[in-house]
C-alpha cells in the first residue's frame, strides 16, 4: 500500500482487509492458516501458473506463499458456503488516487465458468467502492483469453495494453492487458 497520501486524504485502506460476504460467496483475510487449503486447491491446475506473474504450483507453493503474505497487498481467502475455492488481492493500492487492483486472483477449476468471479468480483468492487475508491483497475497477461472475456463481461473498459510491462516467473516479457471501472459506471 502506498502510503503517500497528500495531507488530509483520508487513508481508505485501512478497511479493506475486513471480511466481506456477497451473493453466495465470502472473503476473509488470507493468513498462514489457509496454507493448507491455498496448497490444495492451487495443486489442482498445475499448468495454469505458466501464464501467471507468480507460480503457487507445487515446486514453488511455498516461497510463494510466504512472499505473499509480507507484500504490501490486502489478500483475501475465497470460500463458497465453507469450501475454500481460491485467493485474490487488492493490489497497487493508492490512496491519494483513490485507485486500486484487484488480482493475483485464483479459482479452483470446478468454479470457473459458474459464475463464481462475478460474484466473488462484485462483492470486491463493492467493498472498495464502499471504503471510498472510485477507480478499480484489473491487469491481465494478454495471453490469458479467458481472464480477459471474464473483465468484459463484469463491464471493465479495456484501457490498452502495456507492453512488456514484467517478467513473469517463467522468463516471459508479458505484455497486460489494462481494464478499468470506475464508481459512476458500477453496478450495471
Amino acid at each position: 500500500m502506498r502510503d503517500d497520501a497528500a495531507p488530509g486524504v483520508r487513508r481508505l485502506s485501512a478497511g479493506l482487509g475486513e471480511p466481506m460476504a456477497g451473493d453466495g460467496c465470502r472473503a476473509e483475510p488470507l493468513s498462514g492458516a489457509h496454507r493448507e487449503q491455498m496448497r490444495e486447491a492451487c495443486a489442482e491446475d498445475p499448468d495454469i501458473w505458466e501464464i501467471y506473474y507468480i507460480s503457487y504450483a507445487p515446486p514453488e507453493f511455498d516461497a510463494s506463499f510466504d512472499a505473499l503474505l509480507k507484500r504490501p497487498w490486502v489478500p483475501s481467502a475465497l470460500f463458497e458456503g465453507d469450501r475454500f475455492v481460491g485467493f485474490s488481492c487488492y493490489l497497487n493500492i493508492d490512496d491519494s488516487r483513490q485507485t486500486l487492483e484487484i488480482g493475483s486472483t485464483y479459482y479452483r477449476p470446478a468454479f470457473r465458468g459458474m459464475g463464481f468471479n462475478r460474484r466473488c468480483k462484485d462483492m470486491m468492487m463493492r467493498h472498495a467502492f464502499d471504503h471510498g475508491y472510485r477507480r478499480i483497475e484489473f491487469r491481465v497477461d494478454s495471453r490469458n483469453q479467458r481472464s480477459q472475456a471474464a473483465m468484459k463481461k463484469l463491464g471493465a473498459v479495456r484501457e490498452g495494453v502495456l507492453r512488456a510491462d514484467r517478467i513473469t516467473w517463467t522468463g516471459h516479457v508479458r505484455d497486460t492487458v489494462l481494464f478499468a471501472i470506475l464508481k459512476d459506471e458500477w453496478p450495471l
